[in-house]
């Protein structure tokens, strides 16, 4: 492990979010709000140490593959506490632990929040809390690669530890020009939803606001009660629109936008995503007409549409509690939280993708017991799934569930609720937000201790990078010189 390369990156990615930091600054003059020197200050500090790390090891040696892993694992930290200062030193948040919390749940797009009164908040601080989403969904190490050649020379090793799905897939040769086809894509439908927002009837600060958390996958809204807050059918529709989009796989989007627009029915993964939300959808829709929840059939289909498309994209965006659901609707909103969206995508989970892989394989072995001696093969999209992707899944679901049951044992041998602790974990590690108990849709994370909000954000970050690429760094070999 080269710690002067990686150290170099860190120090370009303070700057860049640094820079970021100026916008929430004229927001906030533009509101004349009292808030923008801490925006300022933040941003000043961001210059002097990712400037002056710049400046120090401007002669620091390329990335390999396992300094790669480190600058996005300690990159999404880095960014997380740099953005974290305005939340604390304006006195919005007191405690560091919760604007630590609130920053990392934005910039990992998990969308949990520890603020019990979001509309008491400053316009500066509400859009830099949807900024940080924004800049999280498509990856700060993505826009760092789209902006500078800085990180060109071992930017694969970049790419493929921050885009989240098994498969990182260059649309171009370029990475750089990856990135800017994946950057403007992402640009593109942001503006579209603002669009579509304003539209429907919601102002322009909230459409920029909601439309950077619906692309993002990450859910923060500028009200208490989230989406239902607006009461607006209309502005409901187009959440769910756009974040049925965000979370497939942005590469489809990009050969649309070119006019081939089969490929969306061509693909396994976006028609197994459709499928599944159509399935759930219709399975909670069936719990809540029979017994009249809603008045109208249509209330019902949109509001179990909404929070089954807000839950597997990994959103969390709401229109109801669903905690006084019935009971079925827990147990599928539960299993979404930890399929997530497509690979390719802005959302967390374990994605489409594999789950698909998954069943796959498993029916591949049960005919393998029917033919012992048959040769089989695994398909996807027309193409051999290697055996060492399928083994790739096989491990991802594993670790997955490992560190998924670890954190529930964690949560509840220190003394938390078993349904809690269940929700919390699966809600953070899945990049969710919202989860069950006390975490639930109603609620928000603010009654945690601070150890657990620090667990959980250990959950928000494995999650937003799949596992594999922070947990790499706990084996001895990465930190050895070679």
């Amino acid at each position: 492990m080269n710690y002067r390369s990686v150290i170099k990156v860190l120090g370009f990615l303070l700057l860049v979010t640094s820079a970021c930091l100026v916008l929430p600054a004229l927001v906030s003059l533009a509101y004349r709000e009292t808030d923008w020197p801490y925006f300022l200050a933040a941003t000043g500090i961001g210059v002097l140490l990712g400037g002056g790390t710049l400046l120090v090891l401007r002669d620091a040696p390329d990335l390999r593959v396992r300094e790669g892993f480190a600058v996005v694992a300690f990159g999404w930290i880095c960014v997380g506490l740099l953005g974290a200062l305005p939340f604390w030193l304006s006195g919005q948040v007191p405690s560091f632990t919760d604007a630590a919390f609130e920053s990392i749940s934005g910039f990992t797009t998990t969308g949990a929040s520890i603020l019990t009164d979001i509309e008491g908040c400053s316009h500066g601080m509400l859009f830099w809390r949807a900024m940080t989403h924004w800049l999280g969904g498509m990856g700060i190490v993505l826009l760092a690669l789209a902006i500078l050649p800085l990180l060109g020379v071992g930017g694969m090793q970049l790419f493929r530890a921050e885009v989240p799905g098994p498969v990182a897939e260059r649309l171009t040769p370029r990475i750089r020009e990856t990135a800017k086809i994946l950057w403007g894509v992402y640009v593109l439908l942001t503006a579209a939803e603002i669009l579509a927002l304003l539209l429907a009837g919601m102002g322009l600060f909230d459409a920029v606001c909601h439309s950077f958390a619906t692309m993002a996958t990450g859910g923060f809204s500028n009200h208490n009660s989230s989406v239902g807050g607006y009461a607006s059918p209309a502005v409901e529709w187009v959440i769910i629109v756009f974040m049925f989009l965000a979370g497939a796989n942005f590469s489809l989007h990009f050969l649309a936008l070119k006019g081939k627009w089969r490929v969306y029915f061509r693909d396994e993964e976006f028609k197994f995503y459709g499928t599944i939300i159509l399935v759930c959808t219709s399975m909670i829709m069936a719990t809540l007409v029979p017994i009249h929840f809603y008045p109208h059939w249509g209330e019902a289909f949109r509001r179990s549409l909404f929070q089954v498309v807000s839950i597997l994209t990994t959103t969390g965006f709401g229109t109801a509690d669903y905690l006084i659901w019935p009971p079925l609707a827990h147990g599928l909103l539960l299993v979404l939280m930890a399929v997530g969206g497509c690979a390719g995508s802005t959302g967390g989970g374990i994605k489409v993708m594999r789950v698909l892989i998954l069943l796959k394989h498993a029916k591949l072995e049960l005919r393998k017991m029917l033919h012992p001696r048959g040769v089989f093969t695994l398909w996807f999209n027309g193409r051999a799934i290697s055996s060492s992707l399928q083994t790739n899944v096989l491990g991802f679901f594993l670790l997955y569930m490992m560190v998924y049951v670890g954190g529930v044992l964690i949560l509840t041998m220190g003394g938390r609720d078993l349904v809690t602790s269940v929700g919390a974990t699966a809600a953070t590690l899945g990049n969710i937000g919202p989860g069950l108990g006390l975490v639930g849709p109603a609620s928000n994370y603010s009654t945690l201790l601070d150890w657990e909000k620090w667990l959980l954000v250990m959950f928000m970050v494995i999650g937003r990078l799949e596992l594999f690429t922070v947990l790499v760094l706990f084996l001895p070999g990465a930190w050895r010189k070679s």
